[in-house]
């Protein structure tokens, strides 16, 4: 016997009006647009980076060493004689990489483990919950620099250092409205029908959740590559030749740097603007799920 009631309708108008506001804020805010192109930009280069270099990224020639900007180095060339520009498109290439599959790996983690405890709550809530504010304890870069410390220099372990440290945030957003989520109306129904607890927390809890773990994993983002970054110039890092953003500023000295500023003003321009275009983003996309600025608009 088929019953009407076999999928619970749940609310989706949270879902058609954050992705309607989102095009709103997108389309309103310049600099969300801007963010949008630059970072749609960068990653469109980091996934052509074989095609668009012009020389070997780790291909040293001393006899070019601290070139300037020529039709031959587009960008001029570091300490090593390697091209600055191809060495560019490779690094964001390898810390879009780490703090991609970072977010998302400390994305889908801590947002099963917030839901799990905010849907059982009691025990499992406070023994998660406990554990969780035992990590946020510790600054987001110092957490990061024990992980790596311990497990050593290269990009799986900078990728679980930076999820570790992701994860208790992820968990917070993800739980607070689990919390609400529980009590209304059609996950009694889905109780009422036998539905088990592992359908109701993936098809009618995660969805209602899943905007506001977007928002999240856009600004955490920029930490994440600010993190592998900071780990990168202080030499816990990926190991050279391997290029990263972070590295590429970590090779320079102070005498370097007056006899050949683009080895590092480039890298670090490159930088603040991609991360800055995240941060935009971002926050266009938590103006659109602001249930605040949606009733503003």
């Amino acid at each position: 016997m088929t019953s009407n009631t076999e999928n619970i309708p749940m609310p989706k108008s949270n879902r058609a009006l954050f992705l309607e506001q989102m095009k709103r804020t997108f389309r309103s805010n310049k600099l969300t647009g801007v963010g949008a192109a630059i970072f749609l930009l960068v990653v469109l280069a980091a996934i052509f980076a074989p095609l668009l270099s012009t020389h070997d990224h780790i291909d040293q020639n001393i006899l070019y060493r601290l070139e300037g900007p020529s039709d031959q180095f587009l960008m001029g060339t570091d300490a090593y004689g390697r091209d600055i520009y191809s060495r560019l498109l490779h690094g964001a290439r390898i810390s879009l990489i780490i703090g991609g599959v970072a977010i998302i790996s400390a994305m889908i983690i801590g947002t099963a483990i917030g839901i799990i405890a905010g849907y059982y709550g009691g025990r499992t809530d406070d023994v998660i919950m406990q554990f969780n504010d035992i990590l946020l304890s510790f600054p987001t870069l110092i957490l990061g620099l024990i992980v790596v410390a311990m497990l050593g220099p290269s990009m799986q372990n900078m990728i679980i250092a930076i999820s570790l440290t992701s994860i208790p945030g992820f968990t917070r957003i993800a739980r607070a409205p689990t919390i609400v989520i529980r009590e209304r109306d059609f996950i009694e129904a889905c109780r009422a029908l036998g539905y088990r607890d592992w359908r109701i927390m993936v098809y009618h809890i995660l969805p209602n959740v899943l905007s506001d773990v977007m928002v999240m994993a856009s600004l955490w983002l920029a930490t994440a590559i600010r993190t592998e970054a900071s780990l990168s110039f202080i030499g816990l890092g990926l190991i050279d030749p391997v290029s990263s953003l972070g590295s590429m500023m970590q090779n320079v000295s102070k005498a370097d740097v007056l006899l050949n500023y683009q080895w590092y003003f480039i890298p670090v321009l490159f930088f603040i603007t991609f991360v800055l275009a995240v941060v935009f983003v971002g926050d266009g996309l938590r103006d659109a799920a602001d249930p605040n600025m949606i009733k503003k608009r």
